[in-house]
């Protein structure tokens, strides 16, 4: 049986790519017994564990035929969700080396956002997490270069970011998943092997500092531009706001191209050494003039195709575009101009799962071909119900667990992971559809994130709804040639009745007659049965629409990176009641507005 493990990397030009993909159509051909395999080599490698033991006991996992140990796990272990596998993690954290989760000593720990919930998870990280990145990146690469070749020996203009690091009380090293993976031997290999390299040195990669890093990574980017095949971070946010930045600093960035020197505003001694190394090559005073005067045209354009302007032999712009990425892609499209926009594959913190095959696909319509090495997915259906008292956490009725072989076309799962690294029938929280299959392995679509974010009593909005109404609410913005840059949201239940809060960064001059009328139209656009029924009851009370002032989401940004997460790894809470966060916002408020959508 081929594992996680045997998936050939040596991706020797287009060959070692026709090899990946060989090895995935063969996995795919077979990936209900793969996905057998994959549970039977997670339990062996951890037999025995404290977690394992509590369910299973003592029976030998390794004397037993595969689909029988598939029937007894789903049935002994219980589902779990973080909170149940968090005191483990915390005794590791704190240096129990004793095998709780895994057999395998534990010494790294990934942090997961914190955006989701207000809080970062610590998740266990081994190298078994950076082997599969350096696989699916390697897999993604070979599916985009039949669709987009490039060059070998390229560059990629890739904004990315390690965050600070530490160690917990135990001495367990302690960082974003792509810190780690940045400085692990895998993103090396991934360079040499792919034979695409970074604009950016390891120094500005982890500088520490996002803001010095943009503006090195936009420099190098520029000084290699006629090499850039294409452009790419771990989320769209960060490519987005790199190039907002860039429209603030282009002067200062072609200044330093002529010179060759570096802007003081990079005090990174060693990051200062590493450009001054690269960009003090001949010839810079003709590539500054060449910037300097697309740079005053693309002004006049309000930066519309900035990308394929500044980097002619661009192929197409790489990143993860779904999901709470999905208000970015308009602002992306205007920097692409008619450049490609590729959907990244899908993953989280836990586990990688699924790779896009079909790169020529818009980030609308991106699936994504589950990897069954890589973790044992199971899959909850669910069914959407619209009952106004119901208990359940949102607006879904739970069927039992299925495996990937059982899953079917059209409809609605949780994923639930039994991961290498010691995540136990772990609820992901993520709500995909099945779109198609790949031989047979599910390709699905992403459809939101399933905690609810908005609630004050009977009401039940997610994620994906609240994107919805602002949809809808800042279409009229356009109309006043303006633009939203970013929001979030807040339930205030301390006020009676409870009501919801937007808050909106915007560019341009709005009247506030068109903010009254977004304001309307999005309390009116929440389609929750629930919602509807208690504001016609006015049991809660009129939608407020805050509008705050230019930078205000930069604030927060700042203050999530300040407390350990990557630019690259960043993003805007849909919804929040860290109090902090809330300050900030209200501190930075200045307009509101109450709906009159329901009289």
């Amino acid at each position: 049986m081929e594992s996680a493990a045997s998936f050939n990397i040596d991706t020797n030009g287009s060959h070692g790519y026709y090899d990946s993909i060989a090895w995935f159509d063969s996995i795919s051909e077979k990936a209900g017994l793969v996905q057998t395999e994959t549970l039977r080599r997670i339990l062996e490698l951890n037999w025995g564990v404290e977690y394992l033991k509590k369910w299973i006991g003592d029976i030998k996992v390794q004397d037993m035929d595969s689909c029988a140990l598939e029937s007894l796990y789903t049935s002994l272990v219980p589902l779990a969700c973080h909170a149940d596998l968090e005191p483990y993690i915390h005794r590791i954290a704190d240096g129990d080396t004793s095998p709780l989760l895994t057999q395998q000593p534990i010494s790294t720990l990934s942090l997961s956002s914190g955006t989701t919930d207000g809080r970062p998870k610590f998740v266990p990280f081994t190298r078994h997490s950076s082997r599969t990145t350096l696989q699916i990146f390697t897999l993604a690469a070979a599916y985009r270069s039949r669709v987009y070749p490039t060059r070998e020996g390229g560059k990629i203009l890739e904004f990315i970011y390690s965050s600070k690091q530490f160690k917990t009380k135990g001495g367990l090293t302690v960082g974003t998943a792509t810190t780690h993976y940045y400085a692990s031997e895998e993103f090396r290999i991934k360079q040499e092997k792919t034979k695409s390299f970074t604009c950016s040195p390891p120094e500005v990669i982890s500088g520490g500092d996002y803001k010095q890093s943009t503006y090195c990574h936009l420099l190098l980017g520029l000084f290699f531009y006629d090499q850039v095949e294409f452009i790419t971070s771990t989320f769209a946010y960060s490519i987005v706001q790199s190039f907002a930045a860039f429209e603030e600093i282009w002067r200062e960035i072609c200044n330093d191209l002529k010179e060759g020197t570096l802007s003081s505003r990079i005090t990174s001694p060693e990051m200062r050494k590493a450009v001054l190394n690269i960009i003090s090559s001949p010839n810079p005073m003709l590539l500054a003039s060449r910037i300097e005067e697309s740079c005053n045209k693309l002004e006049n354009l309000d930066w519309f195709g900035l990308i394929p302007k500044l980097w002619p032999n661009a192929k197409y712009v790489y990143s993860i575009m779904t999901g709470s990425m999905q208000p970015y892609v308009k602002k992306l499209r205007h920097y692409a101009g008619d450049l490609p926009l590729v959907s990244a594959d899908y993953g989280s913190t836990e586990s990688w799962i699924g790779v896009n095959m079909d790169p020529s696909l818009s980030p609308e319509n991106v699936t994504f071909a589950v990897i069954p090495t890589f973790s044992y997915f199971e899959f909850m259906p669910l069914h959407r119900q619209n009952q106004d008292c119901s208990p359940a956490i949102d607006d879904f009725v739970e069927d039992e667990p299925v495996p990937l072989s059982k899953v079917k076309l059209g409809q609605e799962y949780e994923i639930i992971l039994t991961t290498f690294t010691g995540l136990y029938r772990y609820r992901l929280g993520d709500v995909v559809e099945v779109a198609g299959f790949h031989k047979g392995t599910p390709k699905l679509n992403f459809i939101c994130r399933r905690k609810l974010i908005l609630t004050v009593n009977i009401d039940k909005n997610t994620e994906k709804d609240l994107q919805l109404v602002v949809e809808r609410g800042s279409q009229l913005l356009s109309k006043a040639r303006a633009e939203l840059v970013d929001f979030t949201s807040h339930a205030d239940v301390a006020n009676q009745p409870g009501y919801y809060i937007i808050y909106w960064e915007i560019k341009g001059e709005v009247e506030e007659g068109v903010l009254e009328e977004c304001c309307r139209e999005m309390d009116a656009s929440f389609l929750d049965h629930g919602y509807v029924v208690s504001r016609k009851a006015n049991s809660i009370g009129p939608l407020e629409l805050c509008i705050v002032e230019r930078g205000t989401f930069k604030k927060i940004m700042d203050y999530f990176i300040g407390n350990g997460s990557a630019l690259s790894q960043f993003k805007t809470p849909r919804c929040t009641s860290n109090q902090v966060l809330l300050r900030i916002l209200n501190t930075c408020t200045i307009k509101r507005f109450r709906s009159t959508a329901y009289g």
